[in-house]
């Protein structure tokens, strides 16, 4: 297996790395290059979903972006030390009907010595927006460029 650097333990410049990595990787929309990133047996909570397996993350991945359109997704360390990392974070999507929503969670995460996630546990709230309360609205689907602003310079 081969190792997913930056690797634990984690310092505040390596987590805030692993945390864009995981930003970047989820704002493609691509549930197999995104499972990659996690062990073969990495075990997630989803909100009430619980999936164990790289088939399951993909599945799962799958469905996810089926019916989240326009998805949009930010991250922000909240918290580190040796292989854990606490992430807050918000998206942005709307459905197949177009009404949109920001989704507002934390998650926490835990690496193995490759660096892969082998635990992540999700706690996620969606809320109902109108179009015109959008924050995340970088021109094209995918990455959040480097230039557009993070959550707490949003003031969010």
């Amino acid at each position: 297996m081969s190792a997913r650097p930056p690797l634990p333990p984690f310092t505040r410049e390596t987590a805030a790395q692993k945390a864009r990595m995981a930003e970047d990787a989820w704002n493609t929309r691509d549930p197999q290059r995104v499972s990659l990133a996690y062990t073969e047996d990495s075990h997630w909570r989803n909100r009430a979903e619980f999936l164990v397996g790289r088939p399951a993350i993909v599945e799962f991945l799958t469905r996810k972006w089926a019916r989240e359109l326009e998805y949009r997704l930010i991250k922000e360390v909240w918290a580190y030390s040796d292989n854990h990392i606490a992430v807050r974070f918000q998206y942005e999507y709307r459905d197949d009907s177009g009404n949109w929503f920001r989704a507002y969670g934390n998650e926490q995460w835990e690496f193995d010595a490759n660096g892969l996630m082998q635990r992540r546990e999700a706690s996620i709230n969606d809320v109902s927006i109108k179009e015109s309360e959008r924050k995340f609205t970088w021109p094209t689907l995918g990455p959040r460029p480097a230039d557009f602003p993070g959550l707490t310079e949003l003031g969010m």
